[in-house]
């Protein structure tokens, strides 16, 4: 039974450190507007103004 409970407490340690990881990759940095896209955050809002503007 306490072998039970540390494998699934492992797994949902490990579970919340991806979801965590791939939460922060789609976050942008604080102060960070110019753009240069050394951050590697997917800003939505700015691709879909791209889009908006030609046309697509």
């Amino acid at each position: 039974m306490i072998q039970q409970a540390i494998i699934i407490l492992l797994f949902s340690g490990a579970v919340f450190f991806v979801v965590r990881m791939v939460y922060k990759s789609f976050q942008t940095k604080t102060g960070c507007s110019t753009g240069c896209a050394k951050c590697g955050a997917v800003d939505f809002d700015k691709i879909e103004q791209q889009l908006k503007e030609k046309g697509i």
